[in-house]
């Protein structure tokens, strides 16, 4: 009998003795399991390579989410500078060989020379731009009535928007003019792109696009926005059939937690005046600024948990033509530069344009002073004294035979 307590005892006392050993190699696996991950975490966080694997993830994650395309519509005119008749040169050459030759002036051959304004819109190292712009699907239409410059600019730690007003004056080679937002329908992103480089001499790196309906998804996907509204605005929106659900017309002036329906109603009102005395058209530009400014505050408020589910739900919603480099670019340079303040402007400007009510066929356009715009474009997004933009104006033009 003691015989067998002491066996017992002793195979009790081994298996303690390897169950010991089993704990610790546990505790050691597990030990550095937790150095190699935190060394990890480290190197991904705490270094400029880590964080830019993390980037590249990211993007390819929100490329791969996101509906993209290269461009809506193919057309594109060839020639998109008139070209201008050389009326000095063909003068002069005309009188030197009148004189020389002795023949009159109806004898002489026709030596009109023909050259091309060529335009190079302006690019620069530390900034992006992207256009954002909506479109209004309602009744057939594919107008923009909404579109924005965002631009990412490092130099400064900001992102500036600039929103151009819809109807402004627009001439396109091979097409009759219109206003700025009926280009969309007349030849896609592309053409849209294409025109605004052109007569605004920026260079667009990308552009985004949702349609109202997927907006309305965006604002209810963050929980809302905060907006405050002045009392003209409150009574509007709740007397009208700009909020389309009847039971979301109960908004106050002062502060408001508004859901995605009475956000777009929001953007679309222009027949009163802002929280600050804004009209019309200026009025509606401004507030979609004032808009993406809370969508802006919102997003950053969120952890980084809640935004990951977010950013999912929401990028089926956006058609871009970014790629994934252009994506992981982007990430990089607002969480690298910690950007965490944006800037707002218009074009065009205060006392820079005429509101005929007709101008070429064009009814109640914005015929906008192209050279001030630009100049005050420059000073906005590129950050330039008013002698340098208008430097950069003069050499954004090149002339070609």
């Amino acid at each position: 009998m003691q015989e067998d307590i002491h066996s017992d005892s002793e195979h009790s006392s081994q298996d303690s003795i390897k169950h010991r050993g089993i704990i610790k190699k546990l505790l050691l696996i597990s030990g550095i399991v937790l150095i190699v991950f935190l060394s990890l975490s480290a190197w991904l966080v705490k270094t400029r390579s880590g964080r830019s694997m993390i980037y590249k993830i990211a993007s390819h994650f929100i490329h791969g989410n996101i509906k993209t395309e290269d461009v809506i519509h193919e057309y594109i005119p060839e020639v998109w500078n008139e070209n201008i008749e050389d009326e000095e040169n063909e003068n002069k050459e005309a009188e030197e060989e009148s004189t020389t030759t002795g023949r009159s002036e109806n004898e002489n051959v026709d030596k009109t020379v023909l050259k091309k304004r060529i335009i190079k819109p302006r690019q620069e190292d530390y900034v992006t731009n992207y256009l954002i712009f909506g479109v209004e699907e309602m009744k057939g239409a594919r107008n923009t009535d909404s579109m924005l410059i965002a631009s990412i600019n490092i130099k400064d730690h900001t992102i500036k928007l600039t929103s151009l007003l819809r109807d402004t004056y627009i001439e396109i080679p091979e097409m009759k003019p219109m206003k700025l937002n009926a280009v969309y329908a007349r030849g896609g992103a592309k053409l849209l792109v294409k025109t605004i480089e052109q007569n605004y001499r920026i260079k667009i790196d990308g552009y985004a696009t949702i349609n109202f309906n997927s907006f309305e998804k965006i604002v209810d996907r963050l929980g809302g926005i905060t907006i405050e509204l002045g009392e003209e605005e409150a009574e509007y929106l709740n007397t009208t059939n700009y909020i389309s659900n009847k039971a979301y017309r109960n908004v106050k002036p002062g502060i408001n937690k508004l859901n995605g329906n009475q956000v777009l109603g929001y953007c679309r009102i222009r027949r009163v005046e802002t929280l600050g005395g804004t009209t019309d058209d200026y009025g509606r530009s401004l507030r979609h600024r004032r808009v993406l400014e809370a969508i802006f505050d919102r997003y950053k408020s969120q952890s980084i948990f809640k935004l990951l589910p977010i950013m999912n739900q929401c990028l089926g919603y956006v058609t871009t033509d970014l790629s994934p480099k252009q994506i992981e670019r982007a990430l990089e340079d607002v969480l690298e530069n910690k950007i965490s303040k944006m800037d707002t402007s218009r074009i065009p400007a205060n006392n820079t344009f005429k509101a005929p009510d007709d101008y070429n066929g064009v009814t109640s356009p914005l015929v906008i002073d192209w050279d001030l715009n630009i100049v005050k474009l420059y000073q906005f997004i590129y950050l330039d004294t008013k002698e340098e933009a208008e430097a950069k104006l003069k050499t954004s033009v090149m002339i070609q035979e």
